[in-house]
């Protein structure tokens, strides 16, 4: 595989550490699911399918059922790069999860962090 490492990562091994981080600012589980399902298309079924699988990264999100068109609203710093310049498709659908995930662990609302477009 010549992408980065996290591609072939369990989608469901890194789960925990989002829902972790997201717990220790006293947001929750159910926050959590509702910015993955948000951006992926996924229901809450398909969601813990997928993690029962042990998807890998590359697989969870190539496969998702519809990515949110309105994704592209989310711009800003993740480990120190801009995840609106990030060139490499499955990069980016990661980072944006990353800075969602964030954004809640900073006390976020909920309705400001699912974007949607004014069209």
């Amino acid at each position: 595989m010549t992408g980065h490492r996290i591609y072939s990562t369990s989608f469901a091994s890194v789960y925990p550490l989002y829902v972790a981080k997201a717990e220790r600012k006293g947001r929750t589980k159910a926050e959590v699911d509702s910015i993955i399902c948000w951006l992926t298309g996924h229901s809450g079924q398909t969601l813990r399918d997928e993690l029962e699988r042990k998807t890998s990264f590359e697989t969870f999100f190539a496969g998702a059922p519809r990515m949110n068109p309105d994704r592209s609203l989310i711009t800003g710093m993740v480990c120190g790069v801009r995840v609106e310049e990030i060139e490499e498709p499955t990069m980016r659908e990661i980072r944006y999860l990353d800075k969602l995930i964030d954004e809640l662990a900073k006390g976020k609302a909920m309705e400001k962090i699912l974007r949607k477009s004014l069209g």
